[in-house]
């Protein structure tokens, strides 16, 4: 019958309520400082994570692995916040899993960063917002003696130029913070480079370019882009170049050819 059906229903609600209520149902919920936290349905207050401890760490600083750093394509190899800087957000449990590092550990973590032998390597989004994170950056981009593709897309960069990149063929180093070609790494071997979303103002300094085999090169989103000419002058610059901007070369971008001052003169016989 309907009575004795909603006698079963009310049981069951009863039955299932009481034990959610009973268990130790857990929410997670994002703390003031960005980490996810657990939080108690029963007290409401909200605790760390396990894996919270860990958010700063780079992948060499966890224990009981081989991985090196040719066989990550795309690592994080931004340093966390310092010691003071976590007990100031009040992040100490991040504190916990930090130690003091020997001379030996020290050398046995580069030696598992092996930055020598990367060929292929993503360092963009690293969310460099101080100065020793950079000064690390850029500790890594001097051991890139052999990589061939690399990628800083994104990581607010305004001077590379004391890096050498001896075998790099593709550079992207779009959406930074470069004003000038002069600011850029050696790369005597370059053949695709991307700068767009920088602030190029001047094509001064481009012809360092000229004498790599540079194919395609991308400057789109920069002010030089709207200069006069803007694609005559950078072929001018660059004869070897086969594409501007995604765009091949075409026969207008080609400046005519100088007219000598000994071929206007009229020979009269």
């Amino acid at each position: 019958s309907s009575s004795g059906l909603n006698t079963r229903s009310q049981r069951f609600c009863s039955s299932h309520s009481s034990a959610l209520s009973d268990s130790d149902t857990t929410l997670p919920v994002v703390s003031r400082h960005r980490g996810i936290q657990k939080q108690s349905t029963d007290s409401g207050i909200s605790s760390p994570l396990p894996s919270d401890s860990f958010k700063y760490l780079t992948w060499h600083e966890l224990k009981e692995h081989d991985v090196r750093g040719n066989q990550i394509r795309c690592p994080r190899v931004r340093e966390g916040p310092s010691e003071e800087e976590l007990f100031f957000r009040g992040e100490e449990e991040a504190l916990q899993v930090r130690k003091q590092v020997t001379e030996k550990e020290k050398w046995q973590q580069r030696q598992q960063e092996n930055w020598e032998n990367c060929a292929n390597l993503n360092l963009s989004f690293q969310d460099l917002g101080d100065a020793y994170q950079l000064e690390n950056l850029n500790r890594i981009l001097r051991r890139l003696i052999r990589v061939e593709r690399l990628w800083l897309v994104d990581n607010s960069l305004t001077d590379l130029s004391a890096i050498r990149l001896p075998r790099c063929k593709e550079l992207n180093v779009s959406k930074n913070h470069f004003t000038s070609f002069k600011q850029l790494p050696k790369i005597p071997q370059i053949r695709h480079l991307s700068l767009a979303d920088n602030n190029i103002e001047t094509l001064s300094g481009i012809s360092d370019l000229r004498s790599t085999p540079l194919e395609s090169l991308v400057l789109m989103r920069n002010p030089c882009e709207f200069k006069e000419h803007y694609r005559e002058l950078v072929f001018s610059n660059l004869p070897n170049l086969r594409m501007l901007d995604g765009v091949p070369k075409l026969p207008e971008d080609c400046p005519p050819p100088e007219i000598s001052s000994l071929s206007k003169i009229c020979t009269i016989l």
